[in-house]
């Protein structure tokens, strides 16, 4: 397989195989927005905090809209935090978010996470928030994590796992929701149960078992207010955003059963004992 060398201030990173593919199934309509703008440091990167210092510099690989990326950058000032995310389009958004909020330790690069274009050793953390259930490549993206990753430094990486997520009560609409996402997920190259294997994916990319400290954490939908927003931004995702053309597509649903499903969500929400679990799989790693 062809090799080639990135170049980054003069120095040359470590070789790296050709870039593997991804596809990345939510896209970026609002309905996925409003989900991944309600992201905090203190609600999706709660194992990290405790790794975190002033000064330190930290790495967040495919930041979105960059809310939890403000967050960290705001724990480590003054020193300085770099995101990342695949396209300038997309890296706006986390651009416009740190503005509004005032921050200055903040430095944007378009990068995959699967040939990053920094040098070895340069970052005390790198961090990704569901991020690997996304990359073909799982392994060579935390690979890539830990070479830009100083000795003693952390990677870490929060992924949710769709098989674990439960919820009550029962929903046959809300089954076939799941059972179509794993599915265009999968199709993709995507790995929709990514939390289960964090630790295995790590040992796989060379870090010691001592090394890895595995964890899990969730997010929880019971009050009426909780359901029905978590209710409302699948709905619409599996109606209105790229991943409803992609069933379609595909040849995985209809119309007529995208709305269905959407109506489901819907009527799950207005059950007054109802929950949902998102349970995530997370991993430290010590470089």
């Amino acid at each position: 397989m062809a090799v080639m060398f990135v170049r980054v201030s003069g120095m040359t990173t470590t070789p790296k195989p050709e870039t593997p593919q991804n596809t990345y199934t939510h896209g970026h309509h609002e309905s996925v927005l409003r989900s991944h703008r309600s992201r905090t440091a203190a609600n999706s990167a709660a194992y990290l905090l405790p790794h975190l210092a002033t000064g330190k510099s930290v790495l967040d690989v495919g930041c979105g809209p960059g809310t939890i990326t403000a967050d960290l950058a705001e724990s480590v000032a003054p020193g300085a935090v770099t995101a990342t995310e695949v396209s300038e389009d997309i890296l706006k958004l986390a651009q416009d978010e740190v503005a509004a909020r005032g921050i200055g330790n903040v430095h944007f690069a378009v990068a995959d996470v699967h040939a990053l274009d920094f040098p070895d050793d340069s970052f005390d953390v790198v961090h990704a928030h569901q991020v690997l259930q996304h990359v073909a490549d799982p392994v060579l993206a935390l690979k890539e994590m830990r070479r830009v990753c100083k000795p003693g430094g952390v990677v870490a990486a929060r992924d949710g796992d769709y098989g674990g997520f439960r919820w009550f009560p029962e929903a046959p609409a809300v089954d076939e929701w799941l059972r179509l996402y794993q599915k265009l997920a999968t199709f993709n190259g995507g790995h929709p149960d990514a939390g289960r294997r964090l630790r295995s994916w790590a040992l796989a990319a060379g870090f010691a078992a001592e090394d890895v400290t595995a964890s899990a954490s969730s997010w929880v939908y019971a009050t009426d207010a909780e359901r029905r927003w978590w209710a409302d931004l699948w709905a619409d995702r599996t109606t209105k955003s790229s991943t409803a053309e992609q069933y379609i597509r595909c040849g995985f649903a209809y119309t007529e059963e995208l709305n269905a499903v959407a109506a489901g969500w819907r009527e799950w929400a207005e059950q007054p004992d109802g929950w949902f679990n998102v349970v995530h799989g997370e991993i430290v790693c010590v470089a």
